[in-house]
């Protein structure tokens, strides 16, 4: 019992020390995530038949608006797209700029500021299954940007015209499982992590 204890003052610690930080020490907090984001975009498999590659950022996504909340999680993805389009080499492959995956990139805000939102907000949402249909939600949030902008950025790269179908299997099908796996996998950090009790304010 002394061990659950102390696992739930530990996890309300970590949140009520978040909540209490100086805007500077946030600002400070979501530049550190943007580079953890970047950090494990490095961790790429690149796939011969598509310019998306299977990278671990992702996991990093889905945790942002855990670890940060809605707003800071949201302006940590913010801040990885917007340094990354001006420039910063920590996309993908040490890429930087709007390319293919720009679309994707793009959608990781609005992923994050949903999970933060729901998460903090709804204590229900904290328990395994919600957390991972939240965080498969999530997911779709950054597809539909990043499939959209993958059709724009093939047509007009002169890879000719690609109907729907073609872009959904080389910017969604070959995805879906790793993403799940990422999901589940975000799903069992959050709960070991988060309070299962109201801890905004």
């Amino acid at each position: 019992m002394e061990a659950i204890s102390n696992v739930i003052r530990l996890r309300h610690g970590f949140f009520d020390w978040r909540n209490s930080l100086s805007i500077p020490a946030k600002i400070a907090m979501l530049l550190a995530i943007a580079g953890l984001t970047g950090l494990l975009a490095q961790v790429r498999i690149p796939l011969p038949f598509t310019p998306v590659p299977i990278t671990g950022q992702v996991l990093a996504v889905l945790m942002a608006g855990i670890m940060l909340g809605r707003w800071w999680g949201g302006a940590s993805m913010a801040a990885y797209a917007g340094l990354g389009i001006a420039g910063v080499p920590w996309f993908a492959g040490m890429a930087s700029g709007l390319g293919a995956t720009g679309g994707y990139i793009i959608g990781f805000i609005p992923a994050a500021l949903f999970l933060g939102h729901f998460v903090d907000k709804y204590v229900k949402a904290r328990r395994l299954l919600p957390m991972i249909g939240l965080m498969l939600v999530a997911t779709l949030l950054y597809y539909i940007p990043g499939v959209t902008w993958l059709g724009i950025w093939l047509n007009t790269m002169g890879a000719g015209q690609i109907g729907m179908s073609g872009i959904l299997t080389l910017g969604v099908a070959p995805f879906i499982l790793g993403d799940i796996i990422k999901a589940v996998v975000a799903g069992l950090i959050a709960l070991a992590i988060v309070p299962k009790e109201n801890h905004s304010r």
